[in-house]
């Protein structure tokens, strides 16, 4: 185990500081997650599905042809009353006669043709899937927000952790340095065990901290290139660009909340506005459907089995406008548009719920950012001011002026300021992504 901490310990120094390695920009990194991530592929099919969904539609505009053929045995022939004193002046004027019609074989073949010349639902649908559309491109980029927004947070977790393993590696080093003075002492006569212990136990918090931060920067590390779909491929280690956070403008002082630019808000406002489409849909049932239609082919009547029999053939054919309107249909309309508007309240207040929820994040995040930085150059100045007394301390014992009580106090002091530093520098980046995230401004990290 030891050994492995110490493999730890060196990656995390080589990690820090190596030259070798490559420096991935967050831009770069971002962009990576959008090209290898499957689950963003997938979005793009499904906008591929919906395009093909809506060019199916338009086919529906071209002509219908369609080639028919029906061969029927008719073993009980219709039978009509015919007024056959109409046409017989011998017979009574209301006489009548029983006559069947047809034969016992019939076939027909032919072509049927229709060319719709006005559809109102055809329209309406292809308006609903342009929407479609529409809302699977405002998922994908609501998907790809997200994903930037966790790739984000794992990238300034690296630097963060870079930052930790600095500090603990100064931290280290300065309490090595009481441990060995109060150590000589100790083997002198000169201290007692318990305060050498309490050095000892100082000395070995840092370490612990150089552990764990070393440990928690591999982990950010392998989940940023999870997150960037380059885990378990030949992808080097790699160093993040500190020039980012050099940047004093990326937290900049627009606090308006650019709904436009958070892709949730896009995608519920087209469901809405599909859901209102609908409503025309489902109304546009009853209007009237007008199309031209065709038929050309002929009919063979045979009281024998013989499709190929002579003289049996009769040619017939039509052209014709057909109008159809719409009645009663089964299914109530009314319950279906109550259904739809409903739909369209609910996609309101899920608006007014997120516009509310964003505002909230953003004046809270902006606040906790604008704490945190005075927070942060307060822990700064005490920070200093802290070494500074802590040198002055280890001369000091060095020369027996003062107990190692007080320098051990110091330390321990000191080493409480440098985690509440090093955690405030943490929740300062993190507001700051939270309220790049809620003012729809967290596209400036690629783009």
């Amino acid at each position: 185990m030891k050994g492995y901490f110490t493999l730890l310990l060196a990656f995390a120094t080589i990690a820090t500081h190596a030259i070798a390695q490559p420096t991935i920009s967050l831009s770069e990194a971002i962009h990576a997650a959008f090209s290898n991530r499957q689950n963003i592929q997938a979005g793009k099919i499904d906008i591929n599905l919906q395009q093909l969904k809506t060019k199916a539609l338009y086919k529906k505009y071209g002509p219908q042809v369609s080639v028919d053929y029906n061969y029927n045995y008719n073993p009980i022939l219709q039978t009509s009353i015919i007024p056959v004193g109409k046409f017989n002046s011998a017979l009574p004027s209301d006489a009548t006669e029983r006559i069947q019609f047809g034969t016992t074989w019939s076939q027909s073949a032919g072509i049927t043709a229709s060319q719709p010349l006005f559809d109102a639902s055809i329209k309406k649908k292809i308006n609903e899937n342009r929407l479609q559309e529409k809302i699977s491109i405002a998922s994908q980029a609501q998907t790809e927000y997200e994903l930037a927004y966790e790739v984000s947070k794992a990238y300034v977790n690296i630097w963060l952790q870079q930052q930790q393993i600095n500090s603990a590696m100064l931290d280290t080093s300065r309490t090595g340095i009481s441990y060995q003075l109060q150590l000589a002492n100790y083997s002198a006569g000169r201290l007692l065990k318990s305060e050498l212990n309490t050095a000892t136990i100082n000395h070995n918090n840092t370490k612990q901290l150089l552990t764990d931060a070393t440990i928690l920067l591999v982990e950010n590390k392998i989940y940023l290139m999870f997150l960037t779909g380059t885990l378990g491929t030949d992808a080097n280690d790699f160093n993040v660009d500190t020039s980012l956070f050099n940047n004093n403008s990326l937290f900049g002082e627009d606090s308006n909340i650019k709904l436009d630019c958070i892709p949730i808000f896009q995608q519920l406002n087209l469901q809405k506005e599909l859901a209102l489409l609908k409503q025309q849909t489902e109304r546009s049932k009853y209007f009237p459907v007008v199309s031209l239609k065709g038929f050309l082919g002929a009919n063979q009547f045979s009281n024998e089995f013989n499709p190929t029999k002579s003289n049996s053939w009769f040619g017939y054919s039509y052209i014709g406008l057909n109008v159809q309107v719409p009645i009663l249909l089964a299914e109530d309309r009314k319950n279906e548009v109550q259904q739809l508007q409903l739909q369209s309240q609910q996609y309101n207040k899920q608006l007014d719920d997120r516009s509310t929820q964003f505002n909230q994040e953003s004046i809270t995040a902006s606040l906790e950012l604008n704490r945190l930085k005075l927070q942060l150059k307060t822990q700064e100045e005490n920070i200093i001011l802290y070494k500074e007394t802590l040198q002055i301390l280890q001369d000091r014992f060095i020369e027996q002026q003062i107990t190692s009580n007080e320098l051990n106090r110091q330390e321990n002091e000191l080493q409480k300021l440098s985690t509440d530093y090093q955690n405030s520098k943490s929740k300062a980046w993190l507001f700051g992504l939270s309220y790049l995230n809620a003012t729809g401004q967290l596209s400036k990290l690629w783009k």
